[in-house]
Formats: structure tokens, sequence, C-alpha cells
């Protein structure tokens, strides 16, 4: 037997725990800004909804009930601006890590096809590659910097995890007119899209960005952050049918069912903006008391326009930036986890409760 994880790089999260230990020994406790994991309730109305459908002793199918396909399609056209989408266009998945991460092996991505990704990423778009032992190649600017007959999958990420950072809607229309015009296969991941703050990220599923058409396109979607249901491994993918179609054969084949219940919750979710705009106001609040404790403090914050992470640095190696501040009980992800790009940042989450970021914000006074 063969050991997969030795193409895989060390998981990286498992670096963090020595200054873990060094933060949780702080007299006032751990402020915890490194994952990212939402903290807050789950809303009430998702609650009932998944309550009310956990009677479901018989196998959800693999596309969701007509019930979801209605709700993935009506958002994506109603906060996307996505024009015409049918069922077909649509696919729930379990969570939009294990798709980034299996998506190159159920593309029949292999040894001598390149999976390209943006040079400051989130880790799991190259263990995708290396999964299926596709080579994953990083790039600034996909158009300036790949070699199209190798690519195979490109990765958009906007706005970005971990920098914040948002591609204009020009700079959109740009990659996917080039990546159509080599047959390259676009995945967009929008994750963080309803988490703007200081610009509009655009889906490329709008017609100004795609020309009206969803052809070697696909949008990935989440819940876990505008809705609080990281728990719930709810999200989905939508564009180009005849990936989706395709994908939806072999994830039937493979068993990768959204469970009965957090369907009927993610319809409730999507149908609801209210609870979207109080998590918003949320994070807002968290974000600019963050922002202008860590600036006071002599970091400077670059991006962070979007997303739920500010992308901070002091010039210095960032462990050294990760070691000053479990110090003060602060933890925080280092910069090297996306990229030796990140190596001089840190990306400070603020998705802790008011009174953690209230107690980081008076450590940093």
């Amino acid at each position: 037997m063969s050991a997969v994880s030795s193409r895989l790089p060390v998981f990286p999260w498992d670096k963090l725990e020595p200054y873990k230990k060094t933060a949780l020994a702080h007299p006032d406790g751990i402020v915890d800004l490194s994952v990212g994991t939402p903290v807050d309730p789950v809303p009430a109305l998702i609650r009932e909804a998944l309550v009310a459908a956990a009677d479901s002793p018989g196998y959800p199918t693999v596309w969701g009930t007509p019930a979801l396909r209605d709700a993935l399609t009506g958002w994506c056209e109603r906060r996307l601006g996505a024009v015409g989408l049918v069922h077909e266009n649509v696919l729930p998945v379990v969570g939009s890590k294990e798709l980034v991460a299996w998506l190159p092996t159920q593309l029949g991505l292999g040894p001598g096809d390149a999976v390209a990704y943006p040079r400051l990423a989130y880790p799991t778009y190259e263990v995708g590659a290396r999964l299926c032992g596709a080579t994953p190649v990083v790039y600034d600017d996909p158009v300036a910097d790949l070699d199209p007959a190798a690519v195979k999958l490109l990765w958009l990420n906007s706005p970005s995890n971990p920098t914040g950072k948002v591609l204009p809607k020009e700079e959109l229309t740009r990659i996917v007119a080039w990546a159509r015009e080599h047959g390259i296969l676009v995945f967009s991941d929008e994750c963080y899209l309803e988490l703007g703050w200081e610009a509009d990220p655009v889906s490329v599923l709008h017609p100004d960005v795609n020309g009206g058409s969803y052809e070697g396109i696909v949008a990935v979607h989440s819940l876990s952050k505008r809705s609080n249901l990281a728990g719930y491994r709810a999200a989905f993918i939508a564009g180009d049918p005849a990936v989706l179609g395709e994908l939806l054969q072999i994830r039937k084949h493979g068993g990768m069912m959204t469970a009965a219940p957090v369907q009927a919750a993610t319809v409730a979710a999507l149908g609801d903006d209210a609870h979207v705009a109080e998590q918003r106001a949320r994070y807002a609040a968290r974000r600019a008391a963050l922002r202008a404790a860590l600036e006071a403090h002599g970091f400077r914050i670059e991006h962070s326009e979007a997303s739920l992470y500010l992308w901070a640095t002091r010039d210095e190696p960032c462990w050294e930036t990760v070691a000053y501040l479990a110090e003060k009980g602060i933890l925080v992800a280092p910069g090297d986890f996306y990229g030796e790009a990140g190596e001089r940042f840190v990306r400070v989450a603020f998705t802790a409760t008011d009174e953690r970021v209230e107690a980081a914000v008076k450590r940093l006074g």
C-alpha cells in the first residue's frame, strides 16, 4: 500500500501547536484569531429547518432536492446577478474544502496536468493537485505567468483567503476570456463574496464577466461564513452544466451526499437575507476594532478589502510575529501557511467573540 499522504505537505495547523500553548497560558486566556472558524450562533430559522427535517431515514440524493436546487439557482440570480440558471447549473457539495481537495481527481487529472492557483492561497488547492499526481503551479497573473498548454484547471479566489484581495470585474473578464481561448477550466472560489468591506466582489457567474455563457466556468460558494454553518458542511457549485453533470455522475458513485436535514437548512439560509446582514454587522465592528488596534501597535495592513481576515505585517519573519503575539495571548496564522510570498505576514481572523476581540484590543493597546 502506497502512502498517499507522502505526496502532501505537512498539515500546516500542526505547526502552530507550540504557539497555541503559549497563548493559552495567558492569565486572561487565549484570543484565537488563527483558524477563522465561526463562533456566533446558527440563526434560529436555520436550526428550526434542520430540526424539522431531522426525521430523514432515507438516503438523500447527491443532486439535492428540487427545493434545494430552486434555492441555489434563485440565490445565484438574486445575489450574484446570474441569468437563466436551471437545475443543471447547480450542485450541492459536502463543504467547499471537500470539493477543492478532490476536484482534480474527479476531473480525471493526473501526472502531466497542471493545476494553477494564486501565489498566496488556501493550501487545499495544492493538496488537491498532489492527491491526483498533477503538478501544482502558482501565479501572480495567470495570463502572463502560465503555460496554457499545460494548465487544465485554473483556480481563482476572490475575495482572497488569506489576503482579502478582490479581483475587479475587468480582471475577471480578462482571465475568463483567456482561459476559454485556451480550453482551460476555471473554478472560482467565491466563498467570501458576501463579505466585501471596501470593495464589492463580483462573481464569474455575472454576465458582465462571462458574456452570458457559463461554458468553462464554475463558481464555488459556501454557507460556513455568511450563515455560521461551518459545522453543517453546506456548500455548492454553480456554472457549466457539462462540468457539473460529469461531477454529479462521479459523486453519485462516490456517495458524496449532503445530509437531508442540511439540505433543508440550506434552503432556509439562502432564503433569508436578514441574518446575513446581522452577521456582517458583527464582523464589521470586530474588523474595525482589530484593524485600529493593530495599526496603532505598528502593524501595516495590506489588501483586506474583503473576507474575514486582516493581512498584517511588522516587516519581520511571520513566525517572529506569531511568537510575539502568542506571548500576549493572541494566536494568529503565519503567512507562509499560504505560500512563500506570505513569509513576512500574518493572517488575523476577526471571527472571535466580541469579548475576545475586546481582550485582544486591550492587549495591543
